[in-house]
């Protein structure tokens, strides 16, 4: 008689599962992220970049880093932009890359050996192991394939989904997170609400760093900016929408950002922070659809219509302009920040800072 299978966490089967995923297979099979769409996506975040130093004083050297830099795509765009309107900042960076499948650091290393006589990247497995000092932090579509838990509201507390073969199957809660949303929100009774213990962590490392020093740290993902719940767990398997638990490590599994604990849970470290907002509000306020137009200026006609249509993927509120949302961190005493314009940023608040977040 075969022994039932023992239950796995949730967030335990989507580690297990996106390890195999990203050592195993090209991600880029299944999915393209806004720095693939356009080199104008890159380009506007190194302009935000440059523009970033110059308001921290443009401190020399500082550390430039991506979190979950994919293909090296973005920074290799960020840089060129770099090179050519903002050679100090270039000569200053030093470039570090959050980065732990071998697979795609080799990417990586691709995409940046046009600038090898002035860049050495160099590796880590995790934010937390960036070196001291000032820093600028990017990180597009990371934090949504970071793990997952999810709580299902009962009339007696808070039920958890484990996993055992192809379904859900939920208990009890035993270890519930400290503060975060399970100790703020009022869901209704039946509904899910999902936490990311390791997007919040960063965050309220990222919190404390910058409350101490220079920097800026900006976020773009799918996600959700309210007090928000529901099941937001989804899988893409060769470029379509698959159930997530069947398969694991064939297909990648992600989640929406809840970008409203991830903001509280870095001012709990100390920082202030910025929005979210939209992507298309971000990119429109750095001056993307003057830079369509710059791009498609004597060009064919069907050159000029494929920019056109990459600058509306990325920012019309229908598309990828209204689903991603930007949130950046800084520290409290900054008080403008491009693409936030018309934004007063949150501060931290005394009453929270050590909390949980």
């Amino acid at each position: 008689m075969t022994a039932p299978a023992t239950p796995v966490r949730l967030d335990r089967f989507m580690a297990r599962a996106n390890a195999a995923y990203y050592s195993g297979r090209d991600p880029f099979a299944d999915f393209i992220t806004a720095p693939e769409i356009s080199q104008m996506f890159g380009e506007l975040l190194g302009a935000w970049v440059a523009v970033t130093w110059q308001g921290m004083g443009a401190p020399t050297p500082f550390v430039l880093a991506e979190a979950g830099p994919g293909r090296g795509t973005l920074m290799a765009d960020a840089l060129r932009l770099l090179a050519r309107v903002a050679p100090a900042c270039y000569a200053a960076a030093r470039v570090h890359m959050v980065e732990t499948s071998p697979r795609l650091r080799d990417a990586q290393a691709t995409a940046l050996a046009p600038h090898a006589d002035a860049v050495t990247p160099v590796w880590c497995d995790a934010v937390a192991d960036l070196p001291p000092g000032p820093m600028i932090l990017l990180a597009n579509e990371f934090l949504d394939a970071l793990p997952i838990r999810q709580f299902v509201r009962t009339a007696q507390g808070w039920d958890e989904r484990s996993v055992v073969g192809e379904v859900f199957v939920t208990a009890p809660a035993t270890d519930l997170p400290a503060g975060g949303p399970l100790a703020t929100r009022d869901v209704p009774e039946g509904e899910v609400l999902e936490t990311c213990e390791g997007a919040l962590a960063i965050a309220r490392q990222l919190g404390r760093r910058l409350a101490q020093g220079q920097g800026a740290a900006l976020f773009i993902d799918y996600g959700y900016d309210g007090p928000g719940w529901g099941d937001t767990l989804q899988a893409l398997r060769d470029g379509r929408p698959a159930w997530p638990l069947a398969r694991p490590g064939m297909a990648d599994l992600t989640a929406h950002v809840d970008f409203a604990a991830l903001g509280a849970a870095a001012r709990v470290g100390g920082c202030a922070t910025w929005g979210s907002v939209t992507q298309g509000a971000f990119l429109s306020a750095l001056g993307l659809f003057p830079r369509a137009a710059q791009l498609a200026r004597n060009q064919s006609p069907e050159v000029a219509r494929q920019v056109s249509e990459a600058a509306q993927r990325l920012a019309a509120p229908d598309r990828m302009g209204g689903l991603f949302r930007v949130m950046a961190m800084t520290p409290p005493g900054m008080t403008e920040l491009a693409g936030f314009e018309g934004f007063a940023p949150i501060a931290p608040s005394p009453a929270d800072m050590g909390k949980g977040g």
